[in-house]
């Protein structure tokens, strides 16, 4: 469908039927068309390491500005030798679980560089056991960090959004399991959680996108971290893989970037509300 003839591009605002103008996230007249993130400042939770270290690593190599990781671990080994390649990467600490800290660091990116354009909530945490065994806390521990985590961090990183003018990109991480089952290491509550971030995204993205402020997730499959380097030892990996077909092995993190440069990028103007599966050998369950 061709843009309205009341679509002004330059104001970044479109007027329709109703009082308030909705802000268009129509690139301007001289944007590039290039899938980058030069200019930006991106922050990622849980990038100390695992798949945020990778995304923030592809971010970084695709020019990104700043690029920040909210964590509550001390940084690694890993993510120092990536702060000696790119001095722009910065790690704060926060714990996505307290509004109050979330709020804090978004506040300290803001200050330090005068904007902030796109937020990857990625921090999360998963436990792999049969569902008869499961009590309450455990539970509560992983919709606390995964679900409440990720929807306070979008809350707090939008307000902030509006408040600076800026049409910003929010990617949360869900996951394939919030699809279908994880047969190689089962957790039903952890398939409940990504399912819930999944959702969440189709319906912050209808509300905020009268702000100019795009949501979408990433689902990836098997990745190799510290939580799931365990899978491909197990005695039945090979018998598995056979099975399912596709690509028989875990994914390198940073193969996820590429996706969520995109979905940060101005490239991906008009794309709001979608997952992306980047599921290898999972794609085939």
């Amino acid at each position: 469908m061709s843009p309205s003839s009341n679509n002004d591009h330059s104001s970044g605002e479109t007027t329709t039927g109703a009082s308030t103008p909705l802000v268009s996230t129509m690139p301007s007249s001289e944007f590039t068309w290039q899938i980058t993130l030069a200019g930006k400042v991106i922050a990622i939770t849980g990038a100390n390491r695992g798949i945020g270290l990778g995304i923030a690593e592809v971010c970084l190599a695709n020019s990104a500005q700043h690029v920040y990781s909210l964590d509550r671990m001390e940084p690694g080994e890993d993510t120092l030798a990536l702060q000696k390649r790119y001095p722009n990467f910065h790690c704060v600490q926060a714990d996505v679980t307290s509004e109050e800290s979330i709020e804090k660091a978004i506040n300290q990116v803001v200050e330090e560089t005068g904007r902030i354009d796109g937020l990857v909530a990625n921090a999360g945490m998963t436990k792999h056991q049969p569902a008869l065994q499961f009590e309450r806390p455990e539970l509560e521990q992983l919709f606390n960090l995964n679900v409440y985590g990720s929807y306070f961090c979008a809350q707090i990183v939008a307000r902030k959004f509006i408040e600076l003018g800026i049409k910003g990109s929010i990617v949360m991480t869900a996951s394939m399991t919030s699809y279908r089952p994880n047969r190689a290491a089962p957790s039903a509550p952890y398939g409940a959680t990504k399912a819930a971030v999944r959702n969440m995204c189709h319906t912050l993205a209808m509300e905020w996108s009268k702000h100019g402020i795009r949501v979408n997730s990433v689902s990836p499959g098997f990745v190799r971290t510290a939580m799931t380097y365990y899978v491909e030892h197990s005695p039945d990996w090979a018998q598995k893989m056979e099975n399912y077909g596709g690509m028989p092995r875990l994914a390198d993190p940073r193969e996820l970037g590429g996706a969520y440069v995109y979905l940060l990028s101005d490239c991906s103007s008009y794309t709001t509300g979608i997952d992306i599966p980047i599921a290898g050998v999972v794609g085939a369950w």
